[in-house]
């Protein structure tokens, strides 16, 4: 494989931390062309200037000026604003890790794609809210979307791409969370502290959240609907508590075909990263054996409902998949400011998505505009709540 010029989109979180372990500890292959991050100076700066990236850019412009500090005398270029992200995403890379948070990720991974790049992509946001709208670019511009969740990784690996007709289904695999053996009793006592506390995965707040509540899955269903584009009705999920089977393709004559490994996410990483090699990575092996058990069960909709508000969303199409998406950041982000509680999440969801019906987005601003709007319906039911 040839130095591959790469720019994280997000690289103080948890997938970009992943990434840069990876690069740096192969320098050689890579050039680090940009590097981003919201309002962690002290992080993007440490990296940009381990890595010798070209340009490092802080969303939040009123960290500039200690990034420029920060970097003083390095040689890195500093920049700072939604704007200058978005540039820096089409800054001249050849493979673009997208590992924006939310939809402030839609923006800079519509710049990727249009130059034509390999794009990672871990920001689910993309194709929740814009799945037409990211993979029609895709298709125009001659780019490749290679995903970078662990399921969508595991089934991209098992699906046979020149012959999607042969397959039956799409099964994707779910820890269950931490509490997936609790009561909806116990659950309405959950605190945030305890909610990002995932058993199995080392991951950012708010995707953490959505574990425990398994809307990381409907929006994983989602988005894989966009990925693998073989009707909605032949994707299914199963609860797997181990986290080592993560996920599988069915065909039509009986076989299943499973990708397995230990939980951890710098495996789905170096794969997009190398595609279409392959590059060793510092994971720890899989030992069945030591494993001991591999355990299945169907997830439970009366004790984790926002999964199916998910199912439903996707097959009713348009702009449904959109407002779930932004009504559970906003629910999310309000239980993790101990606002409201851990079941209000999905019961918001589902007030907000009986409240609107809009078409579907046909362009980003369209998709910014239900987002906001989704938004305030939100906080309005969340007033309600603490009225």
């Amino acid at each position: 494989m040839s130095r591959r010029k790469i720019t994280i989109l997000g690289a103080t979180g948890s997938i970009g931390a992943s990434t840069l372990d990876l690069v740096e500890r192969d320098p050689e292959a890579f050039e680090i062309v940009a590097l981003t991050a919201h309002r962690n100076v002290a992080g993007l700066a440490d990296a940009a200037r381990r890595t010798r990236a070209r340009i490092a850019v802080i969303g939040d412009e009123s960290g500039l000026g200690e990034l420029r500090e920060r970097l003083a005398g390095s040689g890195v270029e500093a920049a700072a604003g939604e704007g200058a992200v978005v540039d820096a995403a089409g800054a001249g890379a050849d493979w673009t890790m997208a590992a924006i948070v939310g939809a402030a990720g839609l923006r800079p991974t519509m710049r990727a794609l249009e130059g034509g790049a390999f794009v990672a992509l871990a920001n689910k946001e993309s194709l929740v809210s814009a799945g037409d709208i990211m993979t029609g670019a895709a298709r125009r511009h001659g780019a490749t979307l290679l995903p970078v969740d662990s399921e969508h990784n595991a089934v991209f690996q098992c699906y046979d791409h020149a012959g999607p007709e042969r397959i039956a289904r799409v099964i994707l695999t779910a820890s269950g969370g931490p509490f997936r053996t609790w009561s909806v009793e116990e659950m309405r006592h959950v605190t945030p502290e305890r909610a990002v506390k995932h058993p199995n995965w080392s991951m950012g707040a708010k995707i953490s959240i959505d574990s425990a509540t398994l809307m990381n899955k409907g929006l994983e269903l989602i988005e894989a609907h966009h990925l693998f584009p073989i009707g909605a009705e032949r994707f299914d999920v199963v609860v797997h508590p181990q986290s080592v089977v993560h996920s599988m393709v069915e065909y039509i004559d009986g076989s299943v075909l499973a990708q397995m490994g230990t939980p951890d996410m710098r495996t789905p990483i170096a794969h997009t990263l190398a595609w279409p090699t392959r590059m060793p990575t510092p994971c720890a092996r899989l030992d069945l054996a030591k494993v001991g058990r591999l355990d299945f069960e169907a997830p439970d909709p009366e004790r984790f409902p926002a999964l199916g508000l998910a199912i439903a969303a996707l097959r009713a199409g348009g702009a449904r998949p959109a407002v779930l998406n932004a009504a559970n950041e906003a629910a999310v982000a309000a239980f993790l400011g101990k606002r409201i509680g851990f079941l209000d999440i999905a019961a918001i969801v589902e007030d907000v998505l009986d409240d609107m019906d809009e078409p579907a987005p046909a362009t980003l601003d369209d998709v910014f505009a239900l987002d906001a709007m989704a938004r305030r319906s939100a906080a309005g039911r969340m007033e309600r709540l603490a009225a």
